[in-house]
C-alpha cells in the first residue's frame, strides 16, 4: 500500500472509527483499525463486534494494500501531526510508514487475517430520517434505559414507526422517556431494539453530518448509511413493554414552572439529597405554594419555595432527584408542566406547548 490523502479527511474518519475500536485483551486485532487502499479510496474499518463502521475517503493510490494498526495510537498521532497537509501512508516491512512535511513515523502493525468483516445488510425493512432528527431522538431518551442486562429489552432504545411519527423510547421500569418525530417516509416498522450502550457511539459518528440517513434493518442488525459512512449495530431480540398503558390519561394536579427556575433549584437540591437521591414535592394549589425539600443526615436540609402556576388537588410526593435532572437535556421549551394523578401514580414532565417529548417518573415511597 502506498497512498496520499488530506490530513483533515483522514483525521475526521479515524476519529469516528477509533471510538468503535474494541478493548479486547484476548483478541488484539479488535483494538485495531483496518486500512485498505483500493480504487482511489482509503477504506477505514473498525469493530467491537457489537458495532462496526466503514468509512471511505478519497486518496491518491499508487499501490493498493491492506493493514491493521492500533486505533488509539494512530488517532493520537494524527491529532498531533495533522495541519492541513497531505499525509502519506505506505506499508514497509509489514508496518505502516506515515509521513508529512515535518514528521515521519513507523507504526507497528498487526496481522489483519482475523479482522472481522463488517456485515453488509440487505434490509427486510428500510426507512430514511434526517440526521438531526435521528440524533435528537437518541439523545432525548437513551439515558432512561436500564444499565442492567438482565432484561435486554430494557437496556435498549426502542424505535417504532407509524403513519405519523417515528417514536424513540427507553425505560428502566422506574422512569420512561419518549419522543415522537414527524414521519415523512410513510413506513410502518415496529419493535426495533438497539442496545443502549451503542447509542452514544452512533451519536458521535453522525452528530456532525447534515442530511438524510438511510436505515436498513433485518433480524439481527441495523445499518445507518450516510454518503461515505456505513455503520452497523446489533439489534436485541425481545418485546418492549406496552408502555402506553402506563401513561395516565387524566391528571388531578398540575404545576407549570420555568425550566430555568427548576434547574436552579435542583442544583441546590442535589447537594442535600440522601443516599437514595430522594426529593419531596409539597404542592398546595389553594395556598399557591410549591415547596421542594431535600434532606440528608450527613449534610443537612434544604427547602425551596418555587414560583409556579398550580392547579388541582393538594399533593405530597417523593421522587428520585437524579432521574428528574436527567430529562432536562431533552426539553427545549422555556416552561415545563408537571402532571400528577395521586401519590401512587407516576409524574409526567412535558415542555409547555411541546407534544413531542414526554417523561414519566415513578414516585418513591417515604
Amino acid at each position: 500500500m502506498k497512498i496520499k490523502c488530506l490530513s483533515e479527511n483522514i483525521l475526521n474518519a479515524i476519529s469516528k472509527a477509533e471510538k468503535i475500536v474494541g478493548k479486547n485483551l484476548n483478541n488484539p486485532v479488535l483494538n485495531c483499525i483496518l486500512l485498505e487502499a483500493k480504487n482511489n479510496n482509503l477504506i477505514i474499518r473498525s469493530t467491537n463486534l457489537d458495532l462496526g463502521i466503514e468509512i471511505l475517503i478519497p486518496a491518491k493510490v499508487e499501490n493498493e494494500g491492506i493493514i491493521a494498526i492500533p486505533g488509539n495510537i494512530f488517532k493520537n498521532l494524527l491529532s498531533n501531526i495533522s495541519n492541513q497537509e497531505d499525509i502519506s501512508l505506505e506499508i514497509k516491512d509489514n508496518n505502516l510508514f506515515i509521513s508529512t512535511k515535518n514528521n515521519t513515523t513507523t507504526l507497528k502493525a498487526h496481522s489483519n487475517d482475523d479482522f472481522p468483516s463488517i456485515p453488509k445488510i440487505k434490509g427486510d425493512k428500510t426507512f430514511v430520517i434526517d440526521s438531526k432528527k435521528l440524533i435528537k431522538g437518541f439523545k432525548s431518551v437513551w439515558y432512561s434505559a436500564s444499565i442492567s442486562n438482565i432484561k435486554p429489552e430494557l437496556s435498549s432504545v426502542l424505535i417504532n414507526i407509524d403513519e405519523n411519527y417515528i417514536y424513540f423510547v427507553a425505560t428502566d421500569s422506574f422512569r420512561l422517556a419518549e419522543i415522537k418525530i414527524p414521519n415523512k417516509s410513510n413506513e410502518l416498522i415496529e419493535n426495533i431494539l438497539i442496545p443502549f450502550k451503542n447509542i452514544p457511539e452512533i451519536i458521535r459518528v453522525f452528530e456532525d453530518v447534515d442530511g438524510d440517513i438511510d436505515i436498513d434493518i433485518n433480524k439481527n442488525q441495523i445499518a445507518f448509511k450516510y454518503n461515505n459512512i456505513y455503520l452497523t449495530s446489533r439489534v436485541v431480540e425481545g418485546v418492549f413493554p406496552d408502555y402506553k398503558q402506563l401513561i395516565p390519561k387524566e391528571f388531578t394536579t398540575e404545576v407549570v414552572i420555568l425550566l430555568e427556575d427548576f434547574i436552579k433549584v435542583f442544583k441546590i437540591t442535589n447537594i442535600f439529597s440522601d443516599k437514595f437521591n430522594q426529593v419531596n414535592f409539597n404542592i398546595n394549589p389553594k395556598n399557591k405554594k410549591f415547596e421542594i425539600t431535600s434532606k440528608s443526615d450527613e449534610v443537612g436540609e434544604n427547602i425551596n419555595i418555587v414560583p409556579a402556576a398550580l392547579s388541582g388537588e393538594e399533593l405530597n410526593i417523593n421522587f428520585n432527584c437524579k432521574y428528574i435532572t436527567d430529562c432536562f437535556q431533552s426539553i427545549s421549551t422555556d416552561s415545563i408542566m408537571l402532571q400528577f394523578n395521586s401519590t401512587n401514580k407516576p409524574m409526567i414532565i412535558r415542555g409547555v406547548s411541546d407534544n413531542q417529548f414526554l417523561y414519566l417518573l415513578m414516585s418513591m415511597n417515604k
